[in-house]
């Protein structure tokens, strides 16, 4: 295990359960659909939100971002091992340029879908959520080379706020994630992602 149910924020509404494979050549997209299909055939609630990064020895294949890698390395939860293989520890300026590419690119697309969106669809609240709390966790790794869980990453902005960065809408946010509510309320702090978007390019462009 990697993430929130390793080393804590874990919400039973809103988490992912991170599982970390790795194998000897990493795993094919059959053995991948075969894992999630067990997964869900265990728990029709759990199952779907086992969130799998995937490796081989190398890690050279699959999907295990740098940041993941520090999970890994830092705070693993052990189930079941083999050998343990280590891979080399992503520099921060490796973990800077990752977090400049998809990361960043995926979520202002996504805040800026949610900016011009009507109404909040139920099926989109987690994806809502997720838009109003990242910023938190991109400047925090982006300043530190570190991953944190949501509270640590809000909790580092309450000390350096990046300039134009709404903190009270992040705020927010993580209070409606750790009270596992609905986002409905907040969907009126749509209107400051394009503003978060903003800060954040001026955070990762300086």
């Amino acid at each position: 295990l990697i993430g929130s149910l390793a080393h804590g924020g874990f919400g039973r509404r809103y988490s992912d359960i991170d599982v970390a494979v790795i194998t000897e050549t990493g795993l094919s997209s059959q053995a991948l659909d075969d894992l999630r299909r067990q997964a869900t055939a265990l728990s029709a609630e759990w199952g779907p939100k086992v969130s799998v990064f995937w490796t081989d020895r190398r890690f050279a294949v699959g999907r295990f971002p740098p940041l993941d890698r520090l999970d890994y390395l830092d705070r693993p939860v052990v189930l079941a091992e083999r050998e343990r293989v280590t891979p080399a520890r992503p520099a921060p300026e490796e973990i800077r340029a990752y977090l400049r590419g998809a990361p960043f690119a995926n979520w202002a697309g996504r805040a800026r879908e949610f900016a011009n969106a009507v109404v909040l669809d139920a099926k989109d609240r987690k994806a809502y959520l997720r838009a109003l709390l990242y910023p938190a966790r991109l400047c925090f790794s982006y300043a530190t080379g570190r991953m944190a869980s949501n509270d640590d990453a809000v909790a580092y902005l309450h000390e350096y706020t990046p300039p134009g960065l709404h903190l009270d809408s992040i705020a927010q946010a993580l209070q409606c994630r750790q009270a596992a509510t609905d986002p409905d309320y907040l969907f009126d702090l749509r209107n400051r992602l394009p503003a978060q978007v903003d800060a954040c390019a001026a955070l990762i462009a300086a």
